[in-house]
């Protein structure tokens, strides 16, 4: 079968009624997996601090950004059992620590990928991050599978999606500037700060304590802003996005577990085909 136009109100609208569905309240699961990134964020910021750049601060930094990539998997693996319509418990939020090593794989193996088209122009690392999108979810719905399969099968399922999944990401941008607020005010009086010192000019008052607040403060202060921005868009965009999976799945035939048979989607759901490749 060819790609289907995605009609995106209808699969957003459809993923609101989904989410009342969920026995575990979606704002409650995202302030559970954003409160633990907070914490992990504030440990690798006050080792950061403490260790004063040395083996020790990187080794904590590192070990947070694994734990990240692991919670992300239990958030998704959330999310898709909401869709099934399946029970979902707080304590899916660590099912991916069952697989950690390949989810962690994963992760190391399409950045590398991703960095690497990056570096021959901005463009073919941008379809490179659509390609290889539905990959991670490959693997949780099939940890049986290898980091290779996953990834080969995301490239057959997002051809004819890649401009589709763009405007999804665009549908939501608002949200994620709004997320991101505090880290550009900050990153931006930085900026001022070091051009005026630069140029040998006063940088104003304001911009001064904005530009100078601790790391600590800092983290906090985004890592919070953003907590409670993302109660109000992440779960609904997690599982908008595993929707046009769903039907991606569907059109190109191929499924992560043969055993599962057919999609939650119909051929009729969200639109007419479409021979288009990107």
């Amino acid at each position: 079968m060819m790609a289907q136009i995605i009609n995106r109100k209808a699969m957003k609208a459809e993923t609101n009624t989904i989410l009342h569905s969920a026995q575990v309240a979606p704002a409650a699961m995202t302030v559970l997996i954003l409160s633990i990134t907070t914490v992990l964020d504030v440990a690798d910021t006050i080792t950061a601090n403490a260790a004063d750049g040395n083996l020790v601060s990187l080794f904590v930094s590192i070990l947070t950004g694994l734990l990240g990539m692991v919670l992300s998997a239990g958030f998704c693996l959330y999310c898709m059992a909401i869709r099934r319509g399946e029970r979902a418990e707080f304590l899916t939020l660590f099912d991916g620590f069952s697989f950690a090593g390949k989810i962690i794989c994963l992760n190391i193996v399409t950045t590398i990928f991703i960095g690497l088209w990056s570096a021959l122009f901005i463009i073919p690392g941008i379809v490179a991050s659509y390609r290889y999108r539905f990959a991670p979810y490959n693997l949780y719905e099939n940890p049986d599978l290898s980091v290779t399969e996953a990834i080969a099968m995301s490239k057959q399922q997002t051809r004819g999606y890649k401009s589709q999944l763009l405007m999804l990401d665009l549908s939501y941008c608002v949200w994620a500037l709004m997320a991101s607020l505090p880290l550009v005010i900050i990153n931006s009086a930085s900026n001022i700060q070091m051009v005026q010192q630069l140029l040998g000019g006063t940088t104003p008052d304001i911009v001064a304590s904005i530009a100078n607040l601790p790391a600590l403060t800092v983290v906090l202060v985004a890592d919070i802003w953003a907590l409670l921005v993302s109660i109000f868009y992440l779960p609904r965009f997690q599982c908008t996005d595993l929707g046009y999976y769903e039907v991606a799945c569907q059109t190109s035939g191929v499924y992560p577990n043969s055993a599962r048979g057919t999609s939650t989607w119909n051929d009729n759901d969200f639109g007419s085909n479409d021979s288009g490749s990107w």
